[in-house]
């Protein structure tokens, strides 16, 4: 089945055998069914604090911030922006103005790039925004999505911004971007720019650092029977795994806490009040658990699989609740030796939609992590992924059909052996941006 230039290749990407091996057989066997013993819910699984220990937890927070400590950002920021103008690359192609397209049109100047859209109507200014500014194919992180009186910023620049009012530990802000390979001169060049404008208007020095998505944790496509697929050229074709191939990015971070927030997720400083709260509410939540855990740690009377359950990574996951059709959020899973843990799930890993039907929460990605041990040291955090929660999906290449592998999902499978808290927080802080219309609702203008 495989040639020497198929090891070649293999060697090449810092991938053996026997693992393209197992990933072909997961492909082919698939993935086990999660015993899901019911979605969490405020009575069941999510913490709701009452006003007061919301205010307890932001003091936790902020004398947290006052000791030695380093916390960071961590930004998954390499996904293309494309998908934001389908609609508006269909428009090209069919001239159709759909009530998508007329609705962009009529508000054209409402957007943070509208001033370069100004003398320009119908179909030249979709071409000159997707082709001329490149929009098309820039990745989020760097298109203009809010408006000020000193010019316009980026989502990058965003968090740059939430990072000073949430993240600062001793003047210091720690930002990580997960990047393309293809972009990492262009954040790199767009944050240079602005970095000393904000370190100014924040009183802050920030510390920005990069890294790419690492091509061992691709994975193998397969042909619809199981056998690897194969370019016209002969050569095997690899796929990147999803953001759960990140886990490893992660574990190379040198921090004692660390937020998580997907790019998109950013509004303007006159909304964002209710960011900043709920940030320090869970990064509040989550260093008076992990004091809890150091001390417990201590006791001698502790039982190996008791110090083995409490000495893991600790994730706070904030929680809203359901607005729409129920999909992806926070599940109570019973494990093989019986115990039930909270789980954040994709809906992929949800064979029964009832169970959907029923979850009352959903996950927008609002994630603050401790990431060291009791000692300091960081965890392996690639020992806490539980390798069975990955999926298979159907694809495509060349307009031949292939079945793709994703890894465990960063904040789902890749995560699954964390110890997890969930925390509702409101809808106001979960304000993303999948289409760019979306930048015309009032939480981006």
């Amino acid at each position: 089945m495989f040639t020497q230039q198929d090891l070649q290749q293999l060697s090449q990407r810092g991938v053996t055998l026997d693992q393209v091996k197992a990933q072909l057989a997961a492909i082919q066997s698939g993935f086990p069914s999660l015993h899901i013993v019911a979605p969490a819910s405020v009575k069941n699984g999510i913490l709701v604090p009452s006003k007061a220990q919301e205010e307890m937890y932001i003091q936790a927070w902020h004398a947290y911030l006052q000791q030695p400590h380093s916390v960071l950002k961590f930004v998954p920021a390499s996904g293309a922006a494309s998908r934001m103008f389908k609609d508006l690359f269909a428009y090209l192609q069919t001239g159709e103005e759909t009530p998508f397209v007329q609705n962009f049109l009529a508000h054209k100047s409402d957007f943070a790039f509208g001033e370069d859209l100004a003398d320009k109507q119908g179909q030249e200014a979709v071409r000159y925004l997707l082709e001329a500014m490149h929009y098309g194919s820039l990745p989020k992180g760097l298109l203009k999505f809010h408006r000020y009186r000193d010019g316009a910023r980026t989502p990058a620049i965003e968090h740059l911004v939430e990072g000073a009012l949430y993240a600062a530990c001793n003047g210091v802000v720690k930002v990580h971007f997960t990047v393309s390979h293809e972009h990492l001169p262009l954040f790199r060049h767009h944050i240079a720019e602005n970095v000393a404008r904000m370190e100014k208007k924040y009183g802050v020095r920030y510390e920005v650092s990069f890294s790419e998505q690492k091509p061992s944790t691709d994975t193998i496509a397969a042909n619809p029977d199981g056998t690897p697929f194969r370019t016209e050229d002969g050569r095997l074709l690899f796929r990147p795994g999803g953001h759960g191939a990140l886990i490893e990015n992660l574990a190379e971070q040198d921090a004692d806490i660390v937020f998580i927030k997907n790019i998109d997720n950013v509004v303007p400083d006159k909304f964002k009040k209710s960011t900043i709260r709920y940030k320090q509410i869970l990064a509040g939540i989550l260093v008076t658990e992990q004091q809890k855990v150091f001390e417990a740690l201590k006791d001698p009377s502790l039982t190996d699989e008791e110090r083995a359950l409490l000495n893991r990574p600790i994730r706070v996951c904030g929680v809203v609740k359901n607005t729409g059709e129920p999909g992806g959020g926070p599940y109570l899973v019973q494990e093989e030796d019986g115990r039930v843990t909270n789980q954040i799930l994709e809906s992929s890993q949800i064979a029964d939609q009832t169970l959907m039907a029923k979850a009352t929460h959903f996950n927008p990605v609002d994630l603050v992590c401790a990431i060291r041990d009791v000692n300091g040291k960081n965890f392996s955090l690639q020992d806490f992924v539980d390798p069975a929660t990955g999926f298979i999906s159907d694809k495509s290449k060349d307009g031949k059909p292939l079945k793709a592998l994703e890894l465990p999902g960063l904040w789902n499978g890749a995560m699954s052996r964390w110890n997890t808290v969930f925390v509702q927080v409101p809808i106001s802080t979960f304000n993303p941006v999948k289409t760019v219309n979306d930048l015309l609702r009032n939480e981006h203008q």
